[in-house]
């Protein structure tokens, strides 16, 4: 199954935004680089659709996941209690840095696991609960 994608590039650190098509096996194995050098941030689509798009933003454990239903409408996915609600993360934006607090953090397997099933379905309602931003 061949899926759409764009993320950091390991070498440099920076954001990559040309998407690229390919396997979900190429995506995973990007996502896994990125994982063994500590952070990164990857938008993935379908090939045949512009949204819904699904966004992974990681460093270290944390991640933070959004979907992009239009040019206009963005939702947060709602944390799994990795991270105390007070408590903020720093996960990269594209080349920035983006702090949340732990209301919205997820463990980096679970965020994973998501955006794998994600690939798989091309539905994101049935990830978990998402706040509108």
């Amino acid at each position: 199954m061949n899926v759409v994608w764009a993320a950091t590039s390991p070498e440099s650190g920076l954001f990559h935004p040309v998407e690229r098509c390919s396997e979900v096996k190429d995506l995973s194995d990007r996502f896994n680089e990125l994982r063994s050098c500590g952070q990164g941030y990857v938008e993935v689509r379908s090939p045949n659709r512009e949204f819904p798009v699904l966004t992974l933003a990681f460093r270290d454990d944390h991640a933070v996941v959004h979907l992009m239903r239009s040019t206009e409408r963005m939702f947060l996915l709602v944390g799994d209690g990795t991270v105390p609600s007070g408590a903020e993360v720093e996960v990269p934006i594209a080349d920035d840095l983006a702090a949340f607090t732990g209301d919205c953090v997820l463990n980096i397997d679970r965020a994973w696991a998501l955006v794998h099933n994600f690939t798989q379905t091309r539905a994101a309602g049935s990830l978990g609960e998402w706040c509108e931003q």
